[in-house]
């Protein structure tokens, strides 16, 4: 894939998303994007996820386009859904990796390539050192998470302490165990279920905002 010298190299970059903004020839310039749209203010605003997607994307354009495959508009972003949702069924995925690979796309490369919100956020304060004053909504996100893990732990603990005590006493019956503490989530309207924190980090159910 092309390189862009006006974008960090692949020696110097300390972040995954710098090194392939290098690698794609996206350069400094969508670096420079990238940072505008995540510490502006109001409605112009994207998230960390937003972001991460969109890059995501923008890998796929890249290959697509360098492999020679001519793309209508919002082929690449079906592509992208086809490659990446949880809901594309196993057949329908191997057909669209199939049909890249055939083409000159490297497929197992490109998803390695895909970056998380992490990955963006890395790169935007480690080698942008871009900052955004407010609470974002995936620190808002990972400070729930935290908070449940560590009451979870917390359960666990005393759940086995209290367990193993009543059992030294004689005052349950009960052999080697394993204990499970768990929080689970069941949508209502696409009947999908999942632990509050599984939920949390994929982002909702499978309703896709329905």
């Amino acid at each position: 894939m092309p390189s862009d010298d006006d974008g960090a190299s692949n020696e110097t970059s300390i972040t995954k998303v710098g090194r392939l903004l290098s690698e794609y020839g996206l350069g400094n310039e969508y670096g420079a994007q990238l940072e505008a749209a995540w510490t502006t203010e109001g409605e112009k605003r994207k998230s960390l996820r937003d972001l991460a997607e969109e890059f995501n994307r923008q890998l796929v354009t890249v290959a697509m386009r360098d492999a020679g495959i001519s793309t209508l508009d919002g082929e690449v972003e079906n592509m992208f859904r086809l490659l990446t949702d949880d809901n594309v069924s196993a057949g329908t995925r191997i057909k669209v990796r199939n049909r890249l690979e055939r083409s000159g796309v490297n497929v197992d490369k490109l998803e390695r390539d895909f970056v998380t919100y992490q990955a963006i956020r890395s790169y935007l304060q480690n080698e942008r050192d871009a900052k955004y004053e407010g609470v974002s909504d995936e620190d808002r996100l990972e400070r729930t998470i935290e908070s449940i893990e560590r009451l979870q732990t917390r359960l666990s603990s005393v759940s086995e302490s209290n367990l193993n005590q009543l059992r030294k006493t004689d005052r349950i019956t009960l052999n080697e165990y394993h204990l499970f503490v768990s929080v689970d989530v069941l949508c209502e309207h696409c009947n999908s279920q999942y632990t509050i924190v599984e939920l949390l980090n994929r982002g909702g159910c499978d309703c896709n905002g329905t």
